[in-house]
């Protein structure tokens, strides 16, 4: 049995953030000691892992909870996973295509800047006018 701080470490996650996980239903909640203390075992650790991975692949939370309910059911069809799986590369690819926009344009301004006065600072310039940008972009992280 794990304690949850040993549990974050085997995993890299913070321990508010697994009570968090507890809290939304993406990890069981664990048994307690007689003291009150939180106890795991090898599933959770398991599935903790799991979580964590598809974390780090970009996976929102939603879509994690998705494929947890698959992996819970050995039965079903693993069509499913692999829609979520593609949903997410495509979700990815949007995202490296905005990003590979957003250096284009940034490195057009850093080029044109030509290190004189702020006041003829071609990349204040571009900043005040967005008219004077040659790429549609959006917030990174909206």
């Amino acid at each position: 049995m794990l304690t949850i701080g040993t549990l974050g470490k085997k995993t890299g996650t913070k321990v508010q953030t697994i009570r968090y996980y507890e809290e939304i239903g993406l990890m069981p909640q664990p048994g307690r000691t007689a003291g009150g203390q939180r106890r795991y075992d090898e599933t959770q650790l398991d599935r903790l892992s799991f979580v964590r991975h598809a974390r780090q692949l970009g996976f929102s939370l939603d879509a994690i909870r998705e494929l947890l309910d698959l992996s819970d059911d050995p039965n079903r069809p693993c069509h499913e996973a692999d829609a979520i799986a593609r949903r997410q590369l495509i979700q990815v690819e949007q995202r490296m295509a905005r990003l590979e926009a957003l250096q284009k344009e940034l490195k057009r301004m850093v080029h044109e800047c030509s290190g004189g006065k702020s006041s003829d600072c071609r990349v204040l310039e571009v900043l005040r006018d967005h008219s004077e940008c040659l790429t549609e972009h959006e917030e990174i992280g909206a």
